[in-house]
């Protein structure tokens, strides 16, 4: 038995596969290419500076009388970016009008929306005259008689005439600067 192992040792036996599949198609290519390129390139790049950016003033959802306008020019050499704010007057006196009426000061939140020319003429064409000095009524009427230099008017309403520029020459005169600065790039 020892001579038998010992052959078989000696000379190995190799089984045969069977093919599993004989459906396999094998393909052998070979390909050998040379690819040469040959290139000349020339970029120029035209592109503005960084653009002028707009300063943002957030108002919404808030209980603000003021709101903000703001805008850029922007050249290829320059650029100009401006903002401000507008108070509107006539909110404020609704709201000052509605803070004292809630507060129980009636006469002072009615005094207080009489300021406005359209109020006292509207009050006065409806027989309820705006209060003046602690006066309301017929006595209130008689006292506007008497001083209607005090009567407010369109003049003494506007805000330009107690600062001086108003909102909108201040909007004239910065288009006015911005224009002016566009013509002397252009020349």
């Amino acid at each position: 038995m020892i001579r038998i192992l010992l052959l078989l040792l000696a000379f190995p036996v190799f089984a045969e596969e069977a093919p599993i599949d004989d459906n396999i198609i094998r393909t052998d290519s070979t390909t050998n290419s040379t690819v040469t390129t040959r290139s000349d390139t020339s970029t120029t790049l035209r592109s503005p500076p960084a653009s002028a950016i707009t300063p943002t003033i957030n108002t919404s959802n808030s209980d603000l009388c003021t709101f903000g306008v703001a805008g850029a020019v922007q050249t290829q050499i320059l650029g100009i970016s401006m903002g401000s704010q507008i108070t509107d007057s006539n909110c404020e006196r609704l709201k000052l009008s509605k803070t004292l009426y809630d507060m129980g000061m009636k006469v002072a939140a009615v005094s207080t929306l009489c300021q406005d020319e359209r109020v006292f003429d509207a009050m006065l064409m409806a027989g309820t005259p705006c209060p003046f000095e602690g006066l309301i009524g017929d006595e209130a009427k008689a006292a506007w008689k008497v001083n209607e230099e005090l009567e407010p008017s369109v003049d003494e309403t506007t805000e330009e005439k107690e600062k001086g520029l108003g909102d909108g020459t201040k909007t004239l005169m910065g288009s006015a600067g911005v224009v002016s600065l566009l013509l002397l790039l252009v020349l």
